[in-house]
Protein backbone atom coordinates (compact mmCIF):
# COMPACT_ATOMS: atom_id res chain seq x y z
CA UNK A 1 0.00 0.00 0.00
CA UNK A 2 1.11 3.55 -0.66
CA UNK A 3 1.90 6.07 2.06
CA UNK A 4 -1.24 7.11 3.92
CA UNK A 5 -3.35 4.13 2.83
CA UNK A 6 -4.92 1.97 5.55
CA UNK A 7 -6.26 -1.58 5.31
CA UNK A 8 -7.37 -1.30 1.66
CA UNK A 9 -5.29 0.18 -1.15
CA UNK A 10 -6.73 2.90 -3.40
CA UNK A 11 -6.98 0.63 -6.43
CA UNK A 12 -8.92 -2.01 -4.49
CA UNK A 13 -11.14 0.69 -2.98
CA UNK A 14 -12.13 1.83 -6.44
CA UNK A 15 -12.96 -1.71 -7.51
CA UNK A 16 -15.08 -2.65 -4.48
CA UNK A 17 -18.72 -3.48 -5.38
CA UNK A 18 -20.55 -0.61 -3.67
CA UNK A 19 -24.35 -0.90 -3.39
CA UNK A 20 -25.36 2.79 -3.08
CA UNK A 21 -28.61 1.60 -1.44
CA UNK A 22 -28.51 4.70 0.77
CA UNK A 23 -29.33 6.83 -2.27
CA UNK A 24 -32.78 5.21 -2.52
CA UNK A 25 -33.85 5.40 1.13
CA UNK A 26 -37.08 3.53 1.86
CA UNK A 27 -38.26 3.36 -1.75
CA UNK A 28 -38.84 0.30 -3.90
CA UNK A 29 -35.60 1.11 -5.70
CA UNK A 30 -33.71 -0.12 -2.63
CA UNK A 31 -33.67 -3.93 -3.08
CA UNK A 32 -32.54 -4.50 0.48
CA UNK A 33 -35.58 -2.61 1.76
CA UNK A 34 -37.88 -4.91 -0.21
CA UNK A 35 -36.42 -8.00 1.50
CA UNK A 36 -38.06 -7.02 4.78
CA UNK A 37 -41.46 -5.98 3.44
CA UNK A 38 -44.19 -8.07 5.04
CA UNK A 39 -41.78 -9.63 7.55
CA UNK A 40 -40.77 -7.00 10.08
CA UNK A 41 -41.21 -3.19 10.06
CA UNK A 42 -37.74 -1.92 9.16
CA UNK A 43 -37.35 1.83 8.54
CA UNK A 44 -34.09 1.76 6.58
CA UNK A 45 -32.12 -1.19 5.24
CA UNK A 46 -28.64 -0.50 3.90
CA UNK A 47 -25.50 -2.39 3.02
CA UNK A 48 -22.14 -0.91 2.09
CA UNK A 49 -21.01 -3.60 -0.36
CA UNK A 50 -22.32 -6.47 -2.43
CA UNK A 51 -20.99 -9.80 -1.21
CA UNK A 52 -19.01 -11.48 -3.96
CA UNK A 53 -18.16 -15.11 -3.22
CA UNK A 54 -14.45 -15.82 -3.49
CA UNK A 55 -13.89 -12.16 -4.33
CA UNK A 56 -12.54 -9.07 -2.60
CA UNK A 57 -15.45 -8.64 -0.16
CA UNK A 58 -15.28 -12.26 1.00
CA UNK A 59 -11.55 -11.83 1.59
CA UNK A 60 -12.15 -8.63 3.57
CA UNK A 61 -14.75 -10.32 5.74
CA UNK A 62 -12.53 -13.35 6.27
CA UNK A 63 -9.75 -11.07 7.54
CA UNK A 64 -12.21 -9.25 9.78
CA UNK A 65 -13.84 -12.34 11.28
CA UNK A 66 -11.09 -14.93 11.45
CA UNK A 67 -7.71 -13.21 11.16
CA UNK A 68 -7.98 -10.74 14.02
CA UNK A 69 -8.36 -7.65 11.80
CA UNK A 70 -10.97 -6.03 14.03
CA UNK A 71 -9.72 -2.52 13.19
CA UNK A 72 -10.75 -3.22 9.59
CA UNK A 73 -14.35 -3.37 10.83
CA UNK A 74 -14.00 0.03 12.46
CA UNK A 75 -12.37 1.42 9.30
CA UNK A 76 -15.27 0.21 7.13
CA UNK A 77 -17.73 1.60 9.66
CA UNK A 78 -16.08 5.01 9.59
CA UNK A 79 -16.22 5.07 5.82
CA UNK A 80 -19.82 3.96 5.56
CA UNK A 81 -20.93 6.08 8.50
CA UNK A 82 -19.54 9.20 6.84
CA UNK A 83 -21.63 8.43 3.74
CA UNK A 84 -24.78 7.89 5.80
CA UNK A 85 -24.11 11.13 7.65
CA UNK A 86 -23.70 12.97 4.36
CA UNK A 87 -27.19 11.78 3.44
CA UNK A 88 -28.53 13.01 6.81
CA UNK A 89 -29.39 9.59 8.20
CA UNK A 90 -27.70 10.47 11.49
CA UNK A 91 -30.70 12.68 12.27
CA UNK A 92 -32.95 9.63 12.15
CA UNK A 93 -30.98 7.27 14.38
CA UNK A 94 -30.67 7.49 18.19
CA UNK A 95 -28.74 4.32 19.00
CA UNK A 96 -26.56 1.81 17.15
CA UNK A 97 -26.62 -1.82 18.31
CA UNK A 98 -24.39 -4.55 16.85
CA UNK A 99 -25.72 -8.07 16.39
CA UNK A 100 -24.18 -9.88 19.39
CA UNK A 101 -22.14 -13.04 19.39
CA UNK A 102 -22.75 -15.64 22.07
CA UNK A 103 -20.26 -15.13 24.90
CA UNK A 104 -18.59 -18.49 24.17
CA UNK A 105 -18.02 -17.62 20.51
CA UNK A 106 -16.82 -14.11 21.38
CA UNK A 107 -14.44 -15.52 23.97
CA UNK A 108 -13.00 -17.88 21.37
CA UNK A 109 -12.69 -15.20 18.66
CA UNK A 110 -11.62 -12.49 21.07
CA UNK A 111 -13.99 -9.82 19.73
CA UNK A 112 -17.29 -9.24 17.93
CA UNK A 113 -16.63 -8.04 14.38
CA UNK A 114 -20.05 -6.36 14.18
CA UNK A 115 -19.26 -4.36 17.31
CA UNK A 116 -16.20 -2.87 15.61
CA UNK A 117 -18.24 -1.99 12.53
CA UNK A 118 -20.84 -0.36 14.81
CA UNK A 119 -18.10 1.57 16.59
CA UNK A 120 -16.92 3.08 13.30
CA UNK A 121 -20.40 3.98 12.09
CA UNK A 122 -21.24 5.56 15.44
CA UNK A 123 -18.07 7.67 15.46
CA UNK A 124 -18.71 8.93 11.94
CA UNK A 125 -22.40 9.69 12.52
CA UNK A 126 -22.07 11.06 16.04
CA UNK A 127 -24.52 8.44 17.34
CA UNK A 128 -23.80 6.23 20.39
CA UNK A 129 -22.99 2.59 19.63
CA UNK A 130 -23.64 0.18 22.51
CA UNK A 131 -22.77 -3.50 22.49
CA UNK A 132 -24.27 -4.30 25.90
CA UNK A 133 -27.92 -3.58 25.04
CA UNK A 134 -28.68 -6.80 23.18
CA UNK A 135 -27.34 -10.24 24.00
CA UNK A 136 -27.49 -13.67 22.41
CA UNK A 137 -28.82 -16.12 24.97
CA UNK A 138 -28.28 -19.34 22.97
CA UNK A 139 -25.14 -20.35 21.13
CA UNK A 140 -26.70 -21.16 17.76
CA UNK A 141 -25.09 -23.32 15.11
CA UNK A 142 -23.53 -21.63 12.09
CA UNK A 143 -25.95 -20.15 9.54
CA UNK A 144 -23.71 -20.65 6.51
CA UNK A 145 -25.30 -23.75 4.95
CA UNK A 146 -28.89 -23.23 6.13
CA UNK A 147 -31.91 -22.28 4.03
CA UNK A 148 -34.20 -19.43 5.01
CA UNK A 149 -36.58 -21.47 7.20
CA UNK A 150 -33.72 -23.22 8.99
CA UNK A 151 -31.98 -19.89 9.57
CA UNK A 152 -35.11 -18.38 11.07
CA UNK A 153 -35.72 -21.39 13.34
CA UNK A 154 -32.08 -21.18 14.38
CA UNK A 155 -32.36 -17.60 15.69
CA UNK A 156 -36.07 -17.23 16.46
CA UNK A 157 -35.74 -16.88 20.24
CA UNK A 158 -32.06 -16.36 20.91
CA UNK A 159 -31.85 -12.60 21.56
CA UNK A 160 -32.67 -10.62 24.67
CA UNK A 161 -32.60 -6.90 25.46
CA UNK A 162 -30.53 -6.49 28.61
CA UNK A 163 -31.09 -2.74 29.03
CA UNK A 164 -34.66 -1.95 27.90
CA UNK A 165 -34.43 1.56 29.33
CA UNK A 166 -31.82 2.38 26.69
CA UNK A 167 -34.02 1.03 23.89
CA UNK A 168 -37.47 2.31 24.82
CA UNK A 169 -38.55 5.23 22.67
CA UNK A 170 -35.34 5.13 20.61
CA UNK A 171 -34.75 4.72 16.88
CA UNK A 172 -32.27 1.85 16.70
CA UNK A 173 -29.84 0.96 13.92
CA UNK A 174 -28.88 -2.74 14.04
CA UNK A 175 -25.56 -3.53 12.36
CA UNK A 176 -24.02 -6.82 11.25
CA UNK A 177 -21.27 -8.00 8.93
CA UNK A 178 -23.24 -9.85 6.22
CA UNK A 179 -26.92 -10.03 5.30
CA UNK A 180 -27.94 -13.25 3.56
CA UNK A 181 -31.54 -14.27 4.24
CA UNK A 182 -31.94 -11.59 6.92
CA UNK A 183 -33.22 -14.07 9.54
CA UNK A 184 -30.77 -12.97 12.25
CA UNK A 185 -31.49 -9.29 11.68
CA UNK A 186 -35.24 -9.90 11.64
CA UNK A 187 -34.98 -11.68 15.00
CA UNK A 188 -32.98 -8.79 16.46
CA UNK A 189 -35.46 -6.25 15.11
CA UNK A 190 -38.44 -8.08 16.57
CA UNK A 191 -36.72 -8.32 19.96
CA UNK A 192 -35.84 -4.60 20.01
CA UNK A 193 -39.33 -3.53 18.91
CA UNK A 194 -40.87 -5.73 21.62
CA UNK A 195 -38.62 -3.96 24.15
CA UNK A 196 -40.03 -0.57 23.17
CA UNK A 197 -37.86 0.70 20.31
CA UNK A 198 -39.96 3.12 18.24
CA UNK A 199 -38.39 1.88 15.01
CA UNK A 200 -35.48 -0.19 13.79
CA UNK A 201 -33.15 0.15 10.81
CA UNK A 202 -30.46 -2.15 9.48
CA UNK A 203 -26.96 -1.63 8.07
CA UNK A 204 -24.42 -4.28 7.13
CA UNK A 205 -20.97 -4.36 5.62
CA UNK A 206 -22.15 -6.61 2.81
CA UNK A 207 -25.32 -8.13 1.36
CA UNK A 208 -25.46 -11.42 -0.50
Amino acid sequence: MAHGERYICTECNIKLPYTDFHEHGTTEHNPLQRRFWGKVPVRFAFSYLYFNSKGSVQRLLHQLKYKGAKELGEHLGLRYGSILQEYQYHDQIDLIVPVPLHKQKQRKRGYNQSEWFAKGIGAAMGVPAKADVLKRTINTTTQTQKNRLSRWQNVEQVFEVTKPEQVKGRRVLIVDDVLTTGATLEACAITLLAAGATEVSIATIAAA
